[in-house]
């Protein structure tokens, strides 16, 4: 029996191996639950809302695990406190939340957030987290053909090769270039992410910026649904993961007793359901 929590972080993922756990690498999940285990004795996994991978960010990040005791208000507050004592300074955890059975880090999400972020001159204090881009560049075709990508459809065109998903539809709600000073900024929102799929549709659309392929070509890469028809994938170290979005019912104002089992019969729903592959997604950028 036990009460299931989730957990709002962030970190600098320049130091680590992504956020799920790996046998040659450090990662942010790792350290997490090192922490939840010498401070609060949790001894299952924590279950994330994705999978970010070496070098990118994350500035809003879900993880959820379970618990055998009720924590109050004052304890979640003081587990919170312990657990930023505990963890290095380039992760942090801004709450730890009670939700309630069934409600799931990665298949309770309804869309996801990410943002890539390129600097268009020397800079010595974004280049560890932002991508160096010389050159002119066309923001209103990159926007306009950022327009094209709005809805529903087959991404496969921009999905790494060889990845096990049940398919490549997915629901971009949001796709915009934004241009500050020396700073360039797409933001993208979707429902799900397939792998590589931000860092390609970056370098498409730079592509497109440079006049190196027309806004009608862009839209032929995406018919494609060939990824060697795209362009190339930018780095790592210009993206962050920025929101995820959650029902307002899966959170509790305190903990709800529930049995693993029962929560599992919940959760099962998310494989049978033919809209789950379309709304869980797994992202991964590397």
């Amino acid at each position: 029996m036990a009460y299931r929590y989730f957990i709002r972080l962030a970190y600098n993922g320049r130091g680590y191996g992504g956020w799920q756990i790996q046998p040659n690498a450090t990662t942010v999940q790792q350290l997490v639950e090192n922490g939840l285990v010498s401070i609060a004795g949790v001894s299952g996994s924590l279950t994330g809302c994705g999978r970010t991978d070496a070098g990118v960010d994350a500035s809003s990040f879900y993880a959820h695990f379970e618990h055998e005791k009720s924590f109050s208000t004052e304890e979640l507050f003081q587990l919170t406190f312990r657990l930023n004592r505990f963890l290095p300074q380039d992760i942090v955890v801004f709450e730890i939340i009670p939700v309630v059975p069934g409600a799931h880090a990665r298949y309770s999400a309804t869309w996801r957030e990410y943002e890539y972020l390129i600097i268009r001159q020397k800079d010595p204090f974004n280049f560890d987290h932002a991508y160096f881009v010389h050159g002119n560049l066309d923001i209103g075709k990159m926007n306009f053909s950022s327009a094209l990508l709005l809805g529903r459809h087959d991404f496969q065109c921009f999905s790494k090769v060889n990845t096990q998903v049940n398919n490549y539809f997915c629901d971009i709600q949001a796709a915009k270039w934004i241009e500050q000073d020396h700073f360039l900024k797409f933001t993208i929102r979707a429902d799900r992410f397939l792998r590589n799929m931000v860092r390609a549709i970056v370098g498409t659309l730079l592509d497109v910026g440079r006049g190196k392929i027309t806004i009608e070509t862009f839209q032929q890469i995406i018919d494609s649904h060939d990824r060697g028809e795209a362009g190339y994938s930018v780095p790592a170290k210009g993206l962050t993961l920025t929101g995820i979005g959650y029902p307002n019912e899966i959170y509790s104002e305190k903990p709800v007793f529930f049995s693993p089992e029962s929560s599992e019969k919940i959760i099962s729903h998310y494989y049978t359901d033919p809209q789950f592959h379309h709304r869980s997604g797994n992202e991964t950028d590397k």
